[in-house]
């Protein structure tokens, strides 16, 4: 049947049922004589009568009869294939795996899989740290979700905004510069710094800023994660560029301050990623929801302290 239209089956199922040539086509609504050319071509597709007249009616061969029963669950599997697709969360079982830093897995992720435990409790979740150099090989990798600050969806993926902020200087709360009424720049190099290198660039600007006027800053330490940093600087005088909701969230569990930066800043955006293959797919659009839900209620809604200097940038 490689060469064969589908609704030759289909026009078979209804003659084998009615028996019939003007029944047949009322039921297909077509014409009683293409009905009988599709009969003409079945015959020849199966090297069989299929039909025989006797009479008024019309009789099944035995090929027929065998047909007749292989062909109601063969053309209802067919038909599936074109019903719309139903999703259940409670029913939905598979594993999601979402990319970001290790501050979305340790202090947002644990709120989504509470969710899931509750509306989709089959459901797995598996996270990587993310590297912006993966960003080319997202079509192969097992990466259903990625959630990164960029100033712009990348070519060739979809997205949606999850928040936007401006970079802090943070620093233990007792730290000497933490009484100080603003961060003065000669404070900020006088201090060593860490960074925080997992799942997207940062700090990487205060080096260019600072380049720009002929300055450098000493980066003592780099690392991947956000606790690892911020144990770090609450242990020394070390100072810690970060994303100001960040900074405002870790203020609940880390004895830490912050400052506006004494450099114009870049404005951070913050994206919920995934590639276009996964776009229509229920089960994905569910869980897109509800991740966005989830991080857009990490941002928090104060104003950003350092929007008069973002606007002197752009």
């Amino acid at each position: 049947m490689k060469s064969h239209n589908l609704n030759l089956l289909r026009t078979l199922q209804v003659l084998l049922e009615e028996c019939h040539v003007s029944r047949t086509a009322e039921r297909l609504h077509i014409t009683q004589s293409a009905v009988s050319r599709q009969l003409t071509q079945l015959r020849e597709v199966f090297n069989d009568t299929l039909l025989i007249r006797e009479g008024n009616r019309l009789l099944l061969t035995p090929r027929a009869e065998a047909l007749k029963l292989k062909l109601d669950s063969l053309l209802a599997e067919c038909n599936s294939l074109f019903e719309p697709v139903t999703f259940q969360p409670e029913q939905w079982q598979g594993k999601v795996v979402l990319s970001s830093s290790d501050y979305v897995a340790q202090y947002i992720l644990p709120e989504v899989v509470e969710h899931l435990r509750e509306h989709a409790p089959l459901v797995s979740v598996a996270y990587q740290l993310w590297s912006p150099k993966q960003f080319e090989q997202l079509a192969d990798l097992d990466i259903q979700f990625v959630s990164t600050m960029l100033s712009a969806i990348p070519d060739g993926l979809c997205g949606e905004p999850i928040g936007a902020d401006y970079p802090v200087c943070v620093m233990r709360s007792d730290h000497p510069l933490a009484t100080a009424d603003t961060l003065q720049l000669n404070d900020f190099l006088y201090y060593d710094h860490a960074s925080v290198t997992g799942g997207g660039d940062k700090d990487s600007f205060v080096d260019l800023r600072l380049a720009e006027q002929g300055l450098s800053r000493r980066v003592k330490l780099s690392v991947p994660f956000f606790t690892s940093a911020l144990n770090t600087i609450c242990r020394s005088d070390m100072l810690l560029v970060i994303p100001e909701h960040i900074a405002v969230n870790m203020k609940q569990l880390f004895p830490i301050t912050y400052f506006p930066l004494p450099i114009s800043v870049p404005e951070h955006k913050y994206w919920l990623l995934w590639h276009p293959k996964y776009n229509n797919e229920p089960s994905h659009q569910w869980m897109r929801t509800l991740l966005l839900t989830t991080m857009r209620s990490s941002m928090y809604s104060m104003p950003m302290i350092n929007n008069h200097e973002a606007d002197e940038l752009f």
